[in-house]
């Protein structure tokens, strides 16, 4: 196992697309792990950055400082070959960045209002999407080419999110999802299926992209609380895991179910499906489990569900367990990663893989 010495506070974070590597960004620069073995992989200490977002496992950064030094305007995106060192090229806006997305076709730019889309490429602009203030710099994007979509806030005043494919170039759909206006979203990795939070933080909701029906809704708890990131599984089919984070320090589990393992009123089995559309406004609570204290209540953490193992009857194809590893980056500079299992009474067991400092 790694161990690093303790930096300063985590300015940003993120993982790559399929999140074999993780990237901090802090007043003092930026570094790169290896997820599967901690090990740092690359370090740049030039200053503050507020966004470091990677290209799957390329050399190819987009990188956003925080304005401490002229050279790190928070209105530059700066495009970088970690291999070589150099600027590959430079984008100048008239407000601050506020998040960066990419995929092996599409470089997306989050401004409070406007979203621009550019070729990878040739770093030409596809898009220019003008969008409502939205100054925490919300959005999802699916890295697949397949099923591009860009999610971004409709509303100021009650949570609804429009969809653009970024590949076709046109708008999808909007999805009301909540009363409140939005805190987090995510997109699953094929692009199927969208989570949402709201402000209020009670309430999770899943809808089916292609036709922005409901599909799940979990609540998470009875007290509202800052909702700091969602996350789905890496199923190649529907994702059978989602996870959240907040300001409790709590790490909820939502285990969705798969349409070829259709669940009836009167069964309660293992990751049941629910037939999207066809659901209460909330879920039976078996389907959420909660991880208690993962992190310091208050303290801002970054979390993705790195693998999932479905463990099935080869006879019946019954789901009999499931396993995952959820790994966590907190605000305060640690690591964590935790071993998951769900047996097939649906009851969740959990430990402490391993641990430190960033």
């Amino acid at each position: 196992m790694a161990n690093h010495s303790s930096s300063s506070s985590i300015l940003c974070a993120s993982f790559n697309q399929d999140f074999s590597y993780f990237a901090v960004g802090t007043r003092d620069g930026f570094r790169i792990f290896d997820t599967n073995t901690g090990k740092l992989c690359y370090e740049r200490a030039v200053g503050a950055f507020v966004i470091v977002e990677m290209l799957f496992s390329s050399s190819l950064l987009a990188i956003v400082g925080a304005g401490d030094q002229p050279s790190l305007s928070p209105r530059r995106l700066c495009l970088f070959n970690k291999i070589t060192g150099a600027a590959l090229k430079e984008l100048n806006f008239l407000t601050s960045i506020l998040a960066v997305r990419m995929n092996r076709q599409r470089l997306v730019v989050i401004l409070q209002d406007k979203a621009y889309v550019y070729e990878i490429n040739s770093l030409s602009i596809v898009d220019i999407i003008d969008t409502v203030p939205n100054i925490k710099g919300i959005c999802a994007f699916s890295p697949c080419l397949d099923a591009c979509y860009l999610a971004l806030p409709a509303s100021t005043t009650k949570g609804s999110a429009l969809l653009y494919n970024v590949m076709n170039r046109h708008l999808h759909c909007e999805i009301d999802a909540h009363r409140s206006p939005l805190a987090a979203m995510a997109l699953s990795s094929n692009g199927m299926y969208i989570a949402t939070a709201s402000e209020q933080g009670t309430i999770i909701r899943v809808h089916l992209v292609s036709d922005a029906t409901k599909s799940y809704s979990f609540r998470r708890g009875t007290y509202p609380s800052t909702i700091f990131s969602l996350t789905f599984g890496p199923s190649k089919q529907l994702p059978d895991i989602l996870a959240a984070s907040s300001s409790s320090g709590s790490i909820h589990l939502f285990t969705l179910g798969f349409a070829s393992h259709p669940r009836s009123k009167s069964s309660s089995g293992f990751l049941g499906s629910i037939i999207p559309g066809a659901v209460s406004d909330v879920l039976d609570p078996a389907y959420h489990h909660v991880l208690h204290n993962t992190v310091p209540a208050g303290v801002k953490s970054y979390i993705v569900i790195r693998k999932v193992e479905n463990l099935t009857n080869s006879s019946s194809s019954e789901l009999l367990a499931c396993r995952a590893i959820l790994s966590v980056i907190t605000s305060n500079g640690f690591f964590k990663e935790y071993n998951l299992s769900i047996n097939a009474r649906n009851e969740l067991s959990w430990a402490l893989g391993r641990e430190f400092n960033l």
